[in-house]
């Protein structure tokens, strides 16, 4: 990102980090179908359009945050312990 102040507040307040709209709407969008993948409707996707993502940007976003998912259960499944410069204090 180039900008230490932006990716602190990010990783400190997302929602409150001065983010565009829709970088805010696809942070949403990747925290609902990380916590609650079975609630995702149509509208989500629609929320997405409408901040200007198209098609394929929002199945960039649904395969890498699905990726992501996907990977941590097979290390979770495994006992894989994380790398000792990984904060898991904010899970």
């Amino acid at each position: 990102m180039k900008d230490d102040e932006l990716l602190a507040g990010i990783e400190a307040d997302w929602q409150n980090a001065g983010l565009s709209p829709a970088r805010l709407a696809m942070l949403a969008y990747a925290v609902k179908l990380t916590k609650n993948p079975g609630d995702m409707t149509k509208s989500d996707v629609d929320g997405l359009r409408a901040v200007g993502f198209d098609d394929r940007d929002i199945l960039d976003i649904v395969e890498v945050v699905s990726y992501y998912a996907y990977v941590n259960r097979i290390a979770d499944g495994l006992g894989v312990t994380p790398e000792a410069w990984i904060d898991d204090s904010a899970d």
